[in-house]
């Protein structure tokens, strides 16, 4: 076999149950592809030894005719999850040299599974950010380059940065990632990904180092539909140390990949359709709406009022629940400690220490309008409207749709110091087509459509009733299927 790590995750599993190579062949080729593609800076910890011990134990495993579901298959694991014995940052210094004694979740789901593991990837610092630019450790660069603009770095999105760019560059067949509030699919649009936000309360959050709770879902990102299926159904699932976590069957979501779309009724939104949105990103709209009535479904206009309001609202609850959920970090119990006249002065320097700008900025507009003055103003009146923009979501579904279908993001990639320098408000707008979706507490995915003009990636969201990921299993792969074909960037990036 050429090079293994060109295949996607369903093709490396049924090549290592047919034994056309082994799990230590495919751990290797990965191990180098990684060591050789430092320039992306993807990786924040990597541990080769942990994953060829792992292979190796899979190798036995498949020997004995004991494969389990992602037997042997390396995956990449966001540094916001917490890993036992492997160092976990959350892409900041506050923790820089925190070393967790347990696992989280999601992670001991997929190691329960058969799952190896590359290392930890970058990401926004706590998950803060929409380009992978606020890590304590680094911006991550893109794969992609932009037509004509080959010395320009482009970004890889947010925060999950580290998961889509290592997807998209073939150091690992698939990664874990977490949407709070476009997250998953915002990174996976800007690198030709498939990127999976599955329902809140499908995926434990037991273990992820928490950015705003009532929003955070973890869920994966991959090169194919497919691909994103087989490893939702080791993600997801219940557990009781989360109580958040909805305790209902996890279907087989890879049996409704290729399922039929016919008589499927896709609501289109006309409030998605906003000032400034890239003409080539409307275009491709109205193409995936050709490409599912070709398939069978029925296209209908829907209207979601409120989503105008979407925006605003997430930013006062996120770092709300932000500035409440960073508050443990004061340099006692764990993390980082700068030393201090008293301990009002360490909390200060160490807080001052640990967090970069962006989580500052977050963590003080959070205190603001959770204060006595503003409490009511800001904070109930943002959870007002949240009700409304999910009873939007309510209405479509009740009046007969399946799905919605929309951009994933306004435009293409861009480059590393852009957007967002001068202005934050710039960046935050990266995700106008995503919030709505963590406020309403949907399933969402996002799935490319083919190349703009500038030769990076396009990509469409498909939103679902909840707990119905099935259905957008469906309808991601017809316009998979559908769509151009995307052919991931050529390794100009790796060293030797």
């Amino acid at each position: 076999m050429s090079d293994p790590t060109h295949l996607s995750l369903a093709e490396a599993r049924d090549a290592l149950k047919l034994k056309k190579l082994s799990a230590v062949e495919l751990t290797q080729a990965h191990i180098g592809a990684i060591e050789k593609s430092r320039a992306l800076n993807c990786f924040i910890t990597e541990t080769p030894e942990l994953a060829l011990a792992q292979a190796r134990e899979s190798d036995a495993r498949i020997a004995r005719g004991e494969g389990r579901l992602l037997e042997g298959l390396p995956l990449g694991i966001k540094d916001l999850y917490c890993t036992k014995g492997v160092r976990t940052t959350a892409a900041s210094r506050i923790l820089d040299d925190f070393t967790p004694t347990y696992e989280s979740t999601v992670s001991a789901n997929l190691l329960r599974d058969g799952a190896v593991t590359l290392g930890k990837l970058n990401l926004d610092e706590f998950a803060m950010g929409s380009s992978n630019e606020t890590s304590a450790f680094g911006p991550v660069v893109s794969p992609w380059r932009r037509a004509g603009d080959p010395d320009a770095k482009i970004v890889p999105g947010g925060s999950s940065g580290g998961s889509s760019a290592a997807v998209a560059a073939h150091l690992c067949l698939g990664a874990t990632a977490t949407d709070t509030g476009g997250s998953i699919r915002q990174p996976a649009a800007f690198t030709g990904a498939v990127g999976v936000k599955p329902t809140y309360g499908r995926c434990s959050r037991w273990g992820i180092v928490a950015f705003a709770s009532s929003l955070d879902q973890a869920g994966p990102i991959t090169r194919t539909v497919r691909d994103a299926a087989i490893m939702l159904k080791s993600m997801a699932g219940h557990d009781p140390k989360d109580t958040t976590s909805v305790d209902a069957p996890v279907p087989d979501y890879e049996a409704a990949v290729g399922a039929s779309v016919k008589g499927r009724r896709i609501g289109v939104p006309k409030e998605y359709r906003i000032d400034g949105m890239s003409a080539e990103i409307a275009a491709l709209w109205d193409r995936a709406a050709a490409w599912l009535k070709d398939a069978g479904a029925e296209i209908v206009e829907i209207s979601l009022p409120h989503t105008r309001y979407a925006l605003p609202t997430y930013y006062i609850i996120a770092p709300a629940e932000a500035s409440s959920n960073l508050a443990r970090y004061d340099g006692v119990r764990y993390g980082r400690r700068e030393q201090g006249r008293d301990v009002i002065d360490m909390y200060e320097k160490t807080r001052a220490a640990g967090f970069g700008p962006e989580v500052r900025r977050r963590i003080m507009i959070g205190t603001y309008v959770l204060s006595a003055g503003y409490y009511d103003a800001y904070y109930v009146r943002a959870q007002k409207v949240r009700s409304l923009i999910k009873r939007d979501f309510d209405e479509a579904f009740a009046s007969g749709v399946d799905a919605v279908l929309t951009p994933a993001t306004p435009s293409t990639a861009f480059a590393q110091g852009e957007k967002g320098a001068a202005d934050p408000v710039e960046m935050y707008l990266n995700d106008v087509f995503t919030v709505t979706v963590n406020m309403a507490g949907l399933p969402g995915v996002a799935v490319p459509g083919g190349l703009a003009a500038n030769g990076l990636p396009l990509s469409l969201q498909l939103i679902g009733k909840p707990f119905d990921e099935e259905t957008l299993f469906s309808l991601a792969a017809a316009i998979e299927a559908a769509a151009p074909k995307i052919e991931f960037p050529q390794p100009w990036w790796r060293e030797g």
